[in-house]
């Protein structure tokens, strides 16, 4: 890029653009207007010109999505004219009413937070923001500037102090840091999430010292690196001045002007007098006085009148103290303005003479990529063109496809000679990778292309957010008391919490597990690997084991025995399918390289493999029979797109198949959209058409005049008949009746098969199944979705109109969920009495399935802007317009329930609300209220969100698995079930297994995690459980240093732990049932069919001496060891099993894998 800057810096008819609008900045009287701009062209001018004045720039937008629009673009242009030392920031809003009971997201204040920090210390920034955010006031300057602060290593600063003011300062203390605005206290040990910064920092204090700062990740919650500074911004707006004795009530920011008097603007922040830009002002103005009537209507005593919050339109729209005014217009307004004839005048508007690329022919819907080229062609001809793409691989792969169509192209770098604004033709088409709003061309500078414009999308413009919890893995340390649990040698028992006992005089710790009849099993610490937390589908409450007799043996058999039957089922018609010979398709073409970059989104990562995982088996001459699993809205239908547009080139058709005929309808206008560049003819069997409609397009079908087909069960009737089919996607297969899956089974036995499916599944369970069931998962959320806001509140009417005003001022729509169909309609004549404006409708499983189907249908067409419904919506269409949902009564879902309710907004770039009603906090269960505060506090996948996630999975599984193994999951938990599963599918391959072996270790020591050294007790089980689940010497040497950096220098009775593993480990290897040490002798105990290496014994022998080493059974060595230290015993243990293992102390580390 940094000879693109330069040259970009010198092109003539942008440096007269910059010279005229300088000319009028330093004019008093007059405002400076640009017109005749692109979004994205007018981003770069701006840009220019904070870089030329060297002054802080405010530019305002409308909106907060059109305030991220040109924030993108800035970023690029910045790096694009390789301007990195010039400042960028955003100053969003808090998206909510002044008067609404509610916390801002912590991303949000983090940002404006990073904001006034900056524009404190004076350095020229440019701040892209909204006009509801610029004229709301926020902290007084001088409260904001004294609780900051700035660390460094080496500072003296008391432990405590530092402590409190985070609190103050609105910080959580929680166990593990995640989020900004989080810090968790472990000794000497404080990892922080500042809200300045993107990564968390871990401070190692020495007393009143700070001795070491590192950045740390959140994921693997690993050191990364050292630190050389950090600086801790306030994580709420509104700073304590004591730490209170309970917690805050919610939406204390509210509160924020009565409790300082005195509030500043943005614009106060600035050390020196901004450039403030005000986009389309005549917008802007009646948005700030919609803010103004809106806020007044909200207000009530005794709460803080609106004009305490917001400052008048004046403030920004007029020249004084100094700050300068600019106005940008696409089109310039006149009024107020005098009408100025003449060449060039000081205070004319300053045209841009930009052309879009609409102007130009390009981004029309349904135009072949032909036709794109040939304009770029075109534009070529005439000087430098850019194409910019939306990642670097989507650039590497236009550049390709540029080239098979013979046209030059050339991905950019910094050696290449040509510059923007060069008058030489014929110069390839450049490409790069990047986000902008808009492309354009202006004359003396180029043409500014995007990829969108190509190929007509329309794109998210939010950067791809990655899940922080990829699958949804068993957890232990997520039990709470109480809870169900798994041991694998006793069966299902209750967690009864963690026990110290004093074994010999030395301390280990235990994990309590109750069974029926009251009885308790003490299990070592060291064996957690065979406890599991007990799944199954949310509701179902397993009966608890006896140790007293052979059930828990006998379930696990039976178990077992279902498990081996239904794998040998699964591979039988696997191998059957295997004989029978298809048609594999051809490799993809030039038009299946267009179709793929026309996808209108970035795909994600678990996409693209998808969608080369069903390539891949399309082109074998095997049928295909694969089943892609992913959530409404995660990209399951594109991948369906691919593989229909690969059959239909090779000449083949294609059958959708689907549950419902709205679902149908769906799928029909989104296939319809996507083909419509391409000769393909999609078309739909619906009872919405007429018989003669229906018939003209069956004939069609029979004759392959149509590719593709989409219906329900229709498609299964005898008078549908296809010319050559080649591909069924079936979606939902589990809402299908026998008799449809039978028919289903005769149609489409010897064509390619991909099944859709929106309920999860476990990756466990996929990968067990790998060799019985091809499975492809996509759980990778796409771009642009943002955690939705969630609130658990008392019924009331004034939240109820308020949220659903909200989402109607926005064009959206919302959910009601009422889950008593006796009261809904009752609750449908309140909705309306409460918000008359709302179009409502209601749907419940109980109506007839057309008027069901009827009301749905009117809902997705926006004919409805309020759908009042059980939870029959909580699986099912994707409707991106709805992004707020109400659940009434929300203390009476269970968690996975509210999980995948809440899962119905949020589906597209726009905020999305969850509001969680509950009667008076005083008649919830305890149950209830740890269910709502979990939803309520994981926007994203935090522990009780993995715990819903699960049991979705789980259900997924039973879909999957069917009713039997359903019942089987039941019987023995989720994960002792996969493992079961994956060990009959290794036998069915013809793998020899051996029931491992899991020795008992007694040795003199104290060992455990001290509840001083870790503190919080989830985390206790956790690292036992991954202690105890270690299989390799080299994964206990990764979480020593793990704990050591975490958590500080560790205790003995932990390192003795770390020992007890080692020294397990060895045992495994080496076949042992029993390893004891004694004050006098080693004592190891081989388990039937084990022995030590061969000549091991006589080496054994000469390292201690014959009359040390004995054999007091066939199966047992004893080592005869002198009193010494536990050191010297612990060297002298290692030695001896390396030595009967027959390795050496140094190779042991390395090569110990089970």
């Amino acid at each position: 890029m940094t000879s693109l800057a330069t040259k970009t810096k010198s092109v003539a008819g942008f440096d007269a653009l910059l010279a005229q609008l300088d000319r009028v900045l330093n004019q008093d009287t007059h405002l400076p207007t640009i017109t005749g701009h692109t979004r994205s062209a007018k981003s770069l001018l701006l840009l220019r010109l904070a870089q030329h004045t060297s002054r802080t720039m405010l530019i305002v937008m409308r909106s907060e999505v059109e305030a991220e629009a040109i924030y993108g673009d800035l970023l690029f242009f910045r790096d694009f004219l390789n301007l990195p030392i010039l400042p960028l920031h955003q100053f969003p809003d808090w998206d909510l009413s002044p008067y609404q009971p509610a916390i801002p997201a912590v991303d949000c204040v983090a940002l404006r937070m990073r904001t006034l920090y900056q524009l404190n210390q004076g350095c020229p920034t440019v701040v892209v923001t909204s006009i509801s955010s610029v004229l709301r006031r926020t902290l007084p300057k001088t409260i904001f500037a004294a609780s900051c602060l700035e660390l460094h290593p080496g500072d003296h600063l008391e432990r405590e102090t530092l402590i409190e003011s985070c609190l103050r300062s609105g910080y959580r203390n929680v166990s593990i840091v995640q989020d900004p605005g989080e810090l968790s206290v472990r000794g000497g040990i404080i990892d922080l999430f500042s809200t300045a910064h993107d990564k968390p920092v871990r401070l190692e204090f020495l007393g009143d010292t700070l001795e070491s700062m590192r950045l740390f990740d959140v994921d693997s919650q690993m050191s990364t690196h050292k630190q050389a500074g950090a600086v801790v911004l306030p994580a709420r707006e509104y700073i304590l001045e004591a730490l209170p004795e309970s917690p805050l009530p919610l939406g204390v920011e509210w509160q924020t002007p009565k409790h300082y008097g005195t509030m500043n603007s943005l614009a106060d922040y600035c050390l020196d007098p901004p450039i403030i830009v005000l986009n389309e002002p005549q917008e802007l103005r009646q948005h700030a006085d919609k803010l103004m009537i809106q806020a007044l209507e909200e207000w009530s005593e005794p709460a803080t009148p609106p004009e305490a919050w917001y400052l008048p339109w004046e403030s920004i729209s007029v020249a004084n103290d100094g700050q300068t005014v600019v106005v940008t217009e696409t089109i310039p307004h006149a009024v107020d303005r005098q009408i100025h004839v003449g060449i060039d005048p000081v205070n004319a508007p300053i045209h841009m003479a930009c052309r879009s690329p609409e102007s130009l022919g390009l981004g029309i819907q349904g135009a072949p990529f032909v036709s794109a080229i040939k304009i770029l062609e075109d534009l070529r001809s005439r000087g430098p063109v850019v194409v910019i793409a939306r990642s670097y691989g989507q650039a590497n792969r236009l550049c390709a496809l540029f080239s098979e169509h013979d046209v030059p192209a050339e991905l950019w770098s910094a050696g290449h000679q040509t510059a923007m604004g060069s008058h030489i033709s014929g110069a390839p088409i450049y490409l790069t990778h990047g986000i902008v709003s808009s492309g354009f061309l202006m004359e003396g500078f180029g043409a500014i292309i995007r990829e969108e414009d190509l190929f007509a999308k329309s794109m998210s413009h939010s950067p791809q957010r990655q899940s922080k919890s990829a699958h949804f893995l068993p957890s232990v340390e997520d039990i709470e008391l109480g809870s169900p649990v798994v041991y694998v040698e006793h069966g299902i028992g209750r967690y009864a919490g963690l026990r110290r006992l004093a074994i010999h005089g030395y301390e280990q710790e235990f994990f309590m597990i109750e069974y029926a009849g009251n009885d308790v099993v003490y299990v070592p610490l060291d064996r957690m690997n065979h406890v599991q937390r007990y799944q199954c589908q949310e509701g179902h409450i397993p009966r608890l084991d006896s140790l007293r007799g052979t059930r828990w043996s006998q379930t696990k058999a039976r178990v077992k025995k279902n498990i081996e039957d239904m794998a040998e089922e699964l591979l039988e018609l696997y191998s059957r399918r295997e004989l029978v010979e298809g048609v594999g398709c051809s490799s993809d073409s030039i038009l299946s390289h267009e179709f793929d970059a026309a996808f209108e989104y970035e795909a994600t990562p678990d996409q693209l493999t998808a969608i080369e995982d069903v390539k891949r088996s399309m082109e074998s001459t095997r049928p295909m029979d694969r089943l892609v699993c992913g959530d409404v809205g995660y990209g399951k239908t594109e991948v369906a797109m691919r593989a229909a547009f690969k059959a239909i080139l090779d000449n083949r058709q294609v059958a959708v198949l689907v549950p419902t005929t709205l679902l149908a309808n769906q799928h029909f206008e989104n296939f319809s959209q996507r083909f419509a560049p391409f000769p393909v003819r999609v078309e739909i069997v619906s009872r919405f058409q007429s018989r003669k409609d229906q018939q003209i397009v069956i004939n069609d079908v029979k004759t392959g005049i149509v590719d593709i087909l989409i219906g329900t069960h229709r498609l299964l009737q005898k008078d549908i008949a296809f010319k050559d089919l080649g591909l069924a996607i079936i979606d939902e297969e589990q809402w299908f009746g026998v008799r449809h899956k039978e028919r289903l089974k005769q149609l489409f036995h010897s064509v390619d098969v991909l099944t859709l499916t929106a309920t999860p599944i476990p990756r466990t369970l996929q990968l067990s199944m790998s060799s019985l069931r091809d499975i492809s998962i996509i759980d990778t959320p796409p771009a642009g979705r943002l955690a939705i806001k969630t609130q658990v509140v008392c019924m009331n009417d004034r939240v109820v109109r308020e949220a659903i005003q909200w989402e109607l001022r926005r064009g959206g729509q919302v959910f009601f969920v009422h889950n008593t169909v006796m009261t809904i309609e009752h609750i449908g004549m309140w909705l309306s009495e409460l918000v008359p404006e709302a179009r409502i409708g209601i749907a419940h499983g109980q109506m007839d399935a057309r008027v069901l189907e009827s009301v749905m249908l009117r809902f997705l067409r926006k004919d409805l802007t309020v759908l009042l419904a059980t939870s029959i919506i909580q699986s099912g269409m994707d409707i991106p317009s709805a992004n707020t949902i109400i659940v009434n009564r929300a203390d009476q879902f269970g968690l996975a329930q509210l999980y995948q309710l809440r899962g119905r907004v949020g589906r597209c770039g726009e905020q999305a609300y969850a509001y969680m009603l509950v009667p008076n906090e005083g008649i919830l269960s305890d149950n209830a209220k740890r269910r709502l505060q979990a939803i309520e506090e994981f926007c994203e996948l935090g522990a009780g969100f993995r715990i819903a996630a699960r049991d979705l999975e789980i259900r997924g599984a039973g879909n999957l698995l069917g009713k039997q193994q359903s019942g089987q999951i039941e019987a023995v938990g989720f994960e002792l079930y996969v493992q079961m599963l994956e060990q009959a599918v290794r036998q069915r391959r013809g793998e020899v297994l051996s029931e491992p072996v899991e020795p008992q270790i007694k040795l003199p020591i104290s060992a455990y995690i001290a509840d001083e050294y870790v503190s919080d007790v989830y985390q206790r089980l956790s690292l036992y459980k991954r202690l105890s689940s270690s299989m390799q010497v080299s994964d206990l040497a990764l979480l020593h240093g793990e704990i050591l950096d975490r958590y500080g220098p560790i205790p003995d009775p932990l390192e003795h732990l770390f020992q007890v593993m080692e020294i397990k480990l060895l045992a495994r290897a080496l076949g042992l049932d029993r390893c004891e040490v004694n004050a006098r002798a080693i004592t190891c105990n081989f388990a039937a069919g084990s022995a030590p290496a061969t000549d091991a014994i006589p080496e054994l022998i000469r390292q201690h001496g014959d009359d040390m080493v004995r054999f007091p059974t066939p199966q047992t060595v004893e080592v005869l060891i002198p009193s010494q230290g536990w050191p010297q015993t612990f060297y002298e243990l290692r030695q001896c099993l390396n030595t009967m293992i027959g390795l050496t102390d140094r190779e042991h580390a390395e090569a110990i894998t089970l």
